[in-house]
């Protein structure tokens, strides 16, 4: 390239440079900076580069001068510190509806927002491959389609799948779509995270409710230039206590329960149903509280978890629903 372009760019090169191999622990002297310069086909005398180093400072780069052990220079504030990076990495590692492609890209995106030094720490608490990830890889185009229908109010459409055991074929646990393939048209309204899953709440017009599908069973999603529907079954309902109240996002009847608890789960109930609860005392060791929850086997299964600690109270007809399914349990052990 022509000298006067190669000037044109010097500013960047060197921030660059910066970016990548500096940090507190590793500042750059100014003869490897002037050496990335000469790499770069740019030609810098000393005086120029602490120049320049001083416009990076005037437009807010947080390029720090050292002189121990070794006289250099770092980029200090970053977009993220290296605890943040950290912090969401493992929420990437955690996330089983990210694959463990997806996975890798994005971390292999982190990492170039901080040092290679400080990269490479980042790459060794990476243990993606032992973690539980789904195997749908269009999932996290999927979210954002789903977020641009909401926001343009459209309907979407796609293909469901689910997981069946046909020992019939050479795979016995294998991909079958639901309704013989036929594509769902909805009314998206939202999108809600549980127990690691991603689901969308919409409005299915031709059964006239309230559905959720896992976004990871999706394929071949799409927005249809078609306006949604369900104004009137969105109008009062508080999202963000519906995810509370639907167990596992199966859905079922939506019911006001009593549930009676030993004062010690009381945070159990707070981290489930959130804090605006109306708890009442009921003995030195108990207590109850009316919540909403939709009634399913989910429910039952995360209320027999806490054992003799916990019981459904009310409505009388519900809590039979819970001894009809603790009983059909037991006898399946039989």
């Amino acid at each position: 390239m022509p000298r006067g372009k190669n000037q044109k760019i010097k500013l960047l090169v060197l921030l660059r440079f910066l970016r990548r191999e500096s940090d507190e622990q590793h500042p750059v002297t100014m003869q490897q900076l002037l050496t990335e310069l000469e790499r770069a086909g740019i030609s810098a005398e000393r005086k120029s580069v602490y120049d320049d180093l001083e416009t990076l400072r005037d437009f807010g780069y947080d390029i720090v001068k050292v002189g121990t052990p070794v006289r250099g220079y770092f980029l200090g504030e970053r977009e993220f510190e290296l605890a943040e990076l950290k912090l969401l990495v493992d929420a990437v590692q955690s996330s089983r509806f990210l694959t463990g492609r997806k996975s890798r890209a994005l971390i292999g995106k982190m990492e170039s927002m901080t040092s290679r030094w400080q990269a490479g720490a980042l790459r060794r608490q990476v243990h993606v491959a032992d973690r539980i990830k789904t195997m749908n890889e269009s999932i996290y185009y999927n979210i954002d389609t789903i977020h641009a229908a909401i926001s343009e109010e459209k309907c979407v459409s796609f293909v469901y799948f689910e997981w069946v055991v046909d020992f019939d074929k050479q795979e016995a646990c294998r991909k079958q779509y639901r309704h013989g393939g036929e594509r769902y048209c909805v009314s998206p309204w939202a999108l809600m995270w549980d127990n690691q899953n991603y689901y969308l709440v919409a409005y299915d017009a031709k059964a006239k409710k309230i559905k959720h599908y896992r976004v990871d069973k999706m394929e071949r999603l799409e927005v249809k230039n078609r306006p949604r529907a369900g104004q009137d079954s969105f109008a009062g309902v508080d999202l963000a206590r519906y995810t509370q109240s639907v167990f596992g996002m199966y859905g079922g009847e939506v019911r006001y329960v009593e549930l009676r608890f030993v004062n010690s789960l009381i945070g159990a109930v707070v981290d489930r149903f959130g804090k605006a609860l109306t708890v009442s005392r009921d003995g030195e060791d108990h207590f109850r509280v009316t919540v909403p929850a939709a009634v399913s086997p989910q429910f039952f299964g995360w209320l027999a978890g806490f054992g003799e600690k916990a019981q459904l109270l009310s409505p009388q007809n519900t809590a039979q629903e819970y001894k009809s399914w603790l009983s059909a349990a037991l006898d399946a052990m039989q």
